[in-house]
């Protein structure tokens, strides 16, 4: 049975920490609080990710306390730890370089592409929600609780993996919402660690998750319906 009280305070409390720690990221690198793209994305991302972490809590807080278990420590395979760690790595970095690109003003951005970069932010974000919205098994960990079933509605019936899809969409909004086109090589090496990670956890689901190579006959899609 799920505290309630313990659970909201842990994932506010995570979240804040989160958010301080995202802040602290965008700025210190620029030297400057005079970044109102960093200002931007910080509140539109604070916003979204408060939207969601309220809404599971009111509706499925079984999926909060599962995706509070995140990381490189709490994966149980080897390989995921190692995956985990690399992302951790790539992801500050995604973070980190748009703060130096501005401070030494590498990229100019124009407003309309800033925009197209927060757009892209809100979607991946939205992909996101509807994907926990529809699965209430995805953790932060990779895992297979015992009443779990393989999950083929809702975007799942268009690839087999639509979170990376909207993390990757996330990622790519970031470098360019921060007004930085340089930041966008960063995202190369996280893709291929998003594609690293979900090609180990099909492995591992295809051997533990009853029904999920049937699932996969009929989904052929991982990431982007009809390419990959």
């Amino acid at each position: 049975m799920i505290q309630m009280d313990s659970l909201r305070k842990r994932a506010f409390q995570g979240l804040a920490q989160f958010l301080v720690a995202l802040a602290v990221l965008l700025f210190l690198p620029a030297w400057s609080v005079r970044y109102w793209q960093a200002w931007v994305f910080w509140f539109e991302f604070s916003l979204l990710v408060t939207s969601i972490t309220v809404y599971l809590l009111r509706n499925d807080p079984g999926l909060i306390e599962r995706r509070l278990k995140a990381g490189p420590l709490a994966e149980k395979q080897k390989q995921q730890k190692i995956i985990q760690w690399f992302a951790n790595f790539f992801f500050v970095l995604l973070i980190l370089f748009p703060g130096v690109d501005h401070h030494f003003a590498w990229s100019h951005l124009v407003l309309p592409a800033v925009v197209v970069g927060d757009v892209l932010v809100a979607l991946g974000l939205g992909i996101v929600f509807l994907v926990f919205r529809e699965n209430s098994y995805t953790s932060g960990t990779i895992e297979v609780s015992e009443e779990q079933r393989v999950v083929s509605t809702g975007p799942y019936c268009l690839v087999r993996h639509p979170m990376y899809s909207g993390a990757i969409l996330l990622l790519i909004g970031i470098p360019v919402a921060l007004g930085s086109s340089w930041g966008l090589l960063v995202c190369v090496p996280m893709v291929g660690v998003i594609v690293w990670r979900l090609r180990d956890e099909e492995e591992y689901l295809s051997k533990n998750l009853p029904g999920y190579v049937e699932y996969c006959v009929t989904t052929r899609n991982r990431l982007v319906p009809g390419i990959y």
